[in-house]
């Protein structure tokens, strides 16, 4: 074959090779893999909810494994390309084969990722595992200066948390009086009881009663150390002293002193020693005591505090803004910024901006009305009523004539009697004989009710 021959032949071949079509992806075979898999999960699910021991674990672990080598051999496509002319809205409300296998894909994986989890969480707990708590225990005796009454009450947690152990093993385990100061001495100890655990050889199956035993009291034992009294607290203490905090006690050895002290703070309407508590303990009780005392008495020096505690997304400062009462832009700016949030923190902020009458808030407020959350639209439905605009009306009308859940029409009863205008008012009257018993008694309280 001459060379031209042989450069026409070639060409030839390429016009054939640009010319064939890639080959088409089987859909449904990618379609009817996925179902095999969702069915596999189904089972597996069920292979874990049955598994009683570390042996049953280890199968259905095991069975995972194999089953995630399979499942990430699956490769969904990804979709065609949408011509840059077509309508925006449409492409947007059309999924398309390759979108749907791959949705499937992700759920798949989230079953088998919770799997997993969950499997990690059915074994155990293991002997190792009462050995991490001792010296957790161990390492924060350690690491902490104790004042003297702490050292004491030191002695007397490892020495409970010893007769719980050697009763549980039949171990004779005691307080070691080796070391310069208590905490090496109690270190030591913990040592001791460390290697009594490890020596006891515990199963996960054989010995699980025992193990929980033990973790219970590790627990116990953590408990008493974090009540132990740290220099810290001493220091804590006096510069409260210093301050008068303690002034209204009769005996500061009242247990515990601080919060019966806020208590007395509170009825006698001392704002700053209880703003000065929140500021100085460090510790969760405290704080949930000063917090509940400053909600109840609203006092206007905790604004700024609660400010900054509401831009850290405290709910319980939210409250305590909406019962001070202040609208100052300050405030009302703070909220608004969690209008449009989760639930979690949208109740106590539509609830405070409600309270504070906000008038900058009622077109965020009403914005809320059309969320899917039934709870959110009630919410917002009320917080408007608190806030008593007139703007708000419109919306709330709607709501009432098309919520699909009664519980938030009646909130929207509810709000627009809280406005009380002549328009207000009779919207709501027409609702007397509607099919949910509570818009019936926001509709008579209505047509009694004088228009504002």
């Amino acid at each position: 074959m001459s060379d031209d021959e042989a450069a026409d032949t070639g060409a030839d071949a390429e016009d054939e090779s640009a010319d064939e079509e890639p080959e088409p992806i089987d859909l449904e075979a990618i379609r009817e893999a996925l179902a095999g898999f969702e069915d596999d999960v189904e089972s597996l699910e069920g292979d874990l909810e049955a598994a009683e021991t570390e042996d049953d674990l280890d199968g259905v672990e095991a069975d995972l494994e194999s089953f995630r080598e399979a499942f990430e051999e699956i490769e969904i496509p990804e979709p065609p390309e949408t011509e840059d002319d077509e309508d925006e809205d449409d492409e947007a409300e059309e999924i398309t084969p390759e979108e749907e296998l791959q949705e499937r894909y992700d759920d798949i994986e989230d079953d088998l990722s919770d799997l997993e989890d969950d499997l990690e969480d059915q074994r155990g707990p293991y002997g190792e595992d009462v050995v991490g708590e001792i010296e957790a225990a161990s390492g924060t005796i350690t690491g902490t200066r104790w004042t003297e009454e702490g050292n004491a009450e030191l002695i007397e947690a490892v020495d409970d948390f010893l007769d719980d152990l050697n009763e549980l093993l039949g171990s004779s385990v005691t307080l070691v009086n080796q070391g310069d100061g208590v905490p090496e001495q109690l270190e030591a100890t913990l040592d001791g009881a460390s290697e009594a655990v490890e020596a006891a050889a515990l199963d996960a199956d054989d010995d699980a009663e025992t193990i929980a035993g033990l973790l219970e009291a590790t627990d116990d034992l953590e408990s008493d150390i974090d009540d132990a009294t740290e220099w810290t607290d001493l220091e804590i203490r006096e510069q409260l002293r210093r301050e008068g905090f303690y002034d209204v006690l009769d005996h500061v050895k009242d247990f515990p002193p601080e919060w019966h002290a806020i208590k007395i703070h509170e009825k006698r309407g001392n704002v700053e020693q209880i703003l000065l508590a929140l500021e100085t303990f460090d510790s969760d009780f405290m704080e949930e005591h000063c917090m509940e005392a400053l909600e109840r008495m609203g006092p206007e020096e905790a604004i700024d505090p609660m400010l900054q505690k509401a831009n850290r997304r405290d709910t319980a400062a939210m409250r305590i803004l909406g019962n001070i009462g202040v609208a100052s832009d300050d405030v009302v700016e703070t909220l608004l910024d969690y209008v449009d949030s989760n639930p979690n923190l949208q109740k106590p902020t539509f609830r405070a901006l409600g309270e504070l009458g906000a008038e900058a808030a009622v077109q965020p407020i009403a914005n809320q009305l059309v969320e899917e959350n039934p709870d959110v639209r009630s919410w917002a439905a009320r917080a408007l009523g608190l806030i008593g605009d007139t703007r708000a009306i419109d919306p709330l009308a709607d709501v009432l004539e098309a919520d699909e859940e009664d519980r938030v029409r009646a909130s929207a009863a509810w709000a627009l009697n809280q406005i009380g205008t002549a328009e207000a008012l009779e919207i709501v009257a027409d609702y007397g004989d509607d099919r949910a018993y509570l818009v019936q008694a926001e509709a008579e309280k209505a047509s009694l009710e004088p228009a504002a």
